[in-house]
């Protein structure tokens, strides 16, 4: 029932053929994989996720358009059927029931991973739920890449997705956002994004952002700079307004030391004294629902 590659550039290169036959011979049946897919650049596309997209027996695709480009640069003859938003629920009993039936089952969106922004959670939860094996194959992902060149030594973030299509709704979550000392990512479309940045200078117009655009793609950019100067460079060129785009908003400054409250400096004084600085400083941060990052910054000075 299982293809086996018969054809593909790979076998001119055998150190690369003993990784994919690897990864081939790995896969098991009943299983359905989640594949990551490039998001601009083929070349992004992992040696695994080929591995998996050759042998499986059904590929459920978003736009089975799109993904049929995909697969004919590789020269895969893939079996693809539709699975969108709208018929996610009603596919899952045929997905479940070529699980049932012992095939290889692979999910893909039209760019990046499925259920992250896309479908594909419904058809997991599902799967899951009778009892077969999900598997995830990791590859290109927007939100790490833009991370990873923004030059953001904090360990922790917040991935929103999609920003609200609303003005009243994004201005809501500003002003929650507007004192987070983490940094912050989401999705934002060319249509809004100038009503966007309008919404977010007029809560933080000196926060520093970066505007990713075209990750991996030909024309990729990457602006930084206040919300201000990065409303005054897409002023400036806007070629800049087009294309897929993430935000990343960087953590807010440290809040002084002598905007907290005395009573939440004396819980940070109790807490540190028992606890490791970190420790003490998200427990402070708990009870007082003061700043995080003030609350630790609080402490070193006190040991310094």
């Amino acid at each position: 029932m299982h293809r086996t590659p018969t054809r593909g550039s790979l076998k001119s290169h055998p150190t690369m053929q003993k990784h994919f036959q690897k990864a081939q011979s790995a896969l098991t049946p009943s299983t359905l994989y989640i594949v990551a897919t490039p998001i601009g650049n083929l070349a992004d596309i992992t040696l695994r996720a080929l591995a998996v997209l050759q042998r499986a027996d059904l590929i459920c695709a978003e736009d089975t358009r799109v993904s049929a480009q995909l697969l004919s640069a590789y020269g895969i003859q893939g079996k693809l059927v539709s699975v969108r938003e709208h018929n996610e629920q009603q596919m899952a009993g045929k997905i479940i029931a070529a699980l049932a039936d012992g095939q290889i089952v692979a999910q893909i969106s039209d760019a990046g991973t499925p259920a992250v922004c896309d479908p594909g959670a419904k058809l997991v939860a599902r799967v899951r739920e009778a009892g077969y094996k999900t598997v995830p194959v990791v590859g290109a992902s927007a939100v790490m890449g833009a991370l990873s060149v923004a030059g953001i030594a904090e360990p922790n973030f917040y991935f929103h997705g999609f920003l609200p299509p609303k003005a009243s709704e994004r201005a809501k979550l500003f002003a929650a956002w507007q004192n987070a000392d983490y940094p912050i990512i989401a999705f934002e479309t060319p249509h809004r994004l100038a009503d966007t940045l309008a919404d977010m200078a007029a809560v933080f117009p000196q926060r520093r952002i970066m505007l990713a655009r075209e990750i991996t793609k030909t024309f990729e950019t990457f602006l930084t700079g206040s919300v201000s100067e990065i409303q005054a460079a897409l002023a400036a060129d806007s070629n800049q307004s087009r294309g897929e785009m993430v935000l990343v908003i960087y953590p807010a400054p440290p809040q002084k030391h002598a905007a907290l409250p005395e009573d939440a400096q004396n819980v940070m004084r109790i807490l540190s004294a028992e606890l490791p600085t970190k420790q003490a400083a998200e427990l402070a941060a708990k009870i007082t629902g003061e700043n995080k990052k003030a609350l630790y910054n609080l402490a070193l000075a006190w040991k310094d």
